[in-house]
């Protein structure tokens, strides 16, 4: 049989939170489909709804928190998966930097359209 192998170390920090960012994504995922999908239809889901909802406080930290753990939890997939496949050395180094680089735009983008949305003027 096959020997199990992966690069995250069992009850280890990293293994930890993937586990929890995913039962958060289920919930956060499950609340995005329920309230745009079956409350509101996508063809009537408009730019002033949207910032609408997220000048609600909670909604809006609820979207960001959605935003800051689907970030980590793809950017530490991606990087497990790939150190899975063989990566080490530099080439490790290199793809977790680029990772991490990439993880921070996404927040930071991700945050700057959240913000504007929040505050945008009522139509």
């Amino acid at each position: 049989m096959a020997e199990h192998y992966s690069s995250f170390e069992r009850k280890g920090s990293r293994w930890l939170l993937q586990r929890v960012t995913a039962v958060f994504l289920v919930g956060v995922l499950a609340f995005h489909f329920m309230l745009l999908h079956f409350v509101n239809h996508a063809a009537e889901v408009t730019l002033a709804g949207t910032g609408a909802r997220m000048s609600v406080e909670p909604y809006f930290v609820t979207m960001m928190l959605f935003l800051v753990t689907a970030t980590f939890h793809g950017v530490n997939g991606v990087y497990n998966a790939l150190v899975n496949q063989g990566l080490t050395g530099t080439r490790k180094r290199a793809v977790k930097w680029v990772l991490i680089a990439a993880g921070v735009l996404l927040v930071a983008q991700g945050t700057r359209v959240a913000v504007a949305m929040a505050t945008a003027p009522a139509t």
